[in-house]
């Protein structure tokens, strides 16, 4: 495909290192016990800390708590990286692409994304606002930039994992399209199956998870650094950590409009526990519009 010519440049490096499957497997096995190793000794500094400071880190439930559990995914990257240069024998930088191309699709995948995001708020249908409150804006904007560094964190790392070495070290093996893009993606869905809110809303998560991946791995592909899969999804989760969240639910800490726990002023959302079809492509669509602003943004 010639739109996905970036995407052969972008492999290149994989495919003259060690690319066979075998090392591969080993590999996810290594990056996950790295990362889940790296968690325990998180949980482990955190074991003299309050049970309710604790309690917001894992739960997301607080500005701080939120934030150091985002920063917590630098574990995960530097774990991808290590593997792609001490199992692979290869630079860990070509797991992004070239550096300055990269950085500069970064920059313009998350200002289209969050473009995008704005307009679609402008659009009806509007959300119920009754009982929303403002959540600190002054502590909200000026805490800004840290929150947002953290998001980058946490989505440049999977990143890194699912777009960078899965897709790269795939399509060193097997050329079609078909494969480096429906497998890391299904392993990246499944990394998003939680039953906390009902199996019909994993379900759900799960799926749309898919197709986020899908889009992200198509923009890797489309422009040959994984620059503009990190914008697309630091946009996204920028606005889904920012914008609205539910008092006292998960990874609510950063959001700017709370709305009252129970959430039953909350519009659907595939977090219910019904498998919620019409909200479900309601959000494959937002999907569908965040992936084409990414690809007018950088021109792809």
């Amino acid at each position: 495909m010639t739109a996905y010519a970036p995407h052969y440049r972008y492999i290149a490096p994989a495919q003259v290192a060690h690319y066979d499957l075998p090392r591969l497997v080993l590999g996810m096995i290594l990056i996950e016990a790295g990362y889940h190793l790296g968690l325990n000794l998180v949980d482990a500094f955190l074991a003299s800390a309050p049970d309710s400071f604790v309690d917001a880190v894992h739960g997301g439930t607080s500005r701080t708590g939120l934030m150091l559990q985002l920063f917590s995914f630098v574990i995960f990257g530097i774990a991808a990286m290590m593997v792609t240069k001490h199992l692979h024998e290869r630079p860990a930088i070509t797991l992004f692409g070239p550096p300055a191309q990269a950085w500069s699709d970064l920059k313009r995948a998350t200002a289209g994304g969050l473009l995008a995001f704005g307009l679609i708020e402008f659009l009806p249908p509007y959300y119920p606002m009754q009982g929303a409150i403002l959540n600190a804006p002054i502590a909200w904007i000026s805490t800004l930039p840290l929150a947002m560094f953290a998001i980058l964190i946490q989505t440049g790392a999977e990143e890194i994992v699912y777009r960078g070495y899965l897709q790269q070290q795939i399509a060193a093996r097997f050329r079609h399209p078909a494969i480096w893009l429906i497998v890391p993606n299904l392993l990246f869905a499944s990394a998003h199956w939680d039953t906390t809110g009902g199996v019909g809303a994993a379900q759900a998560y799960v799926i749309w998870a898919f197709f986020f991946g899908l889009a992200a791995s198509d923009l890797t592909a489309r422009s040959g650094t994984i620059g503009a899969a990190i914008g697309f999804h630091l946009a996204n989760n920028a606005f889904a950590f920012m914008a609205f969240g539910t008092e006292g639910h998960p990874d609510s800490g950063l959001a700017l409009i709370l709305f009252p726990a129970p959430d039953s002023l909350l519009p659907p959302s595939v977090t219910e526990a019904q498998f919620d079809f019409p909200q479900l492509t309601i959000e494959l669509l937002v999907i569908a519009i965040l992936w084409l602003a990414a690809r007018i943004a950088i021109k792809r």
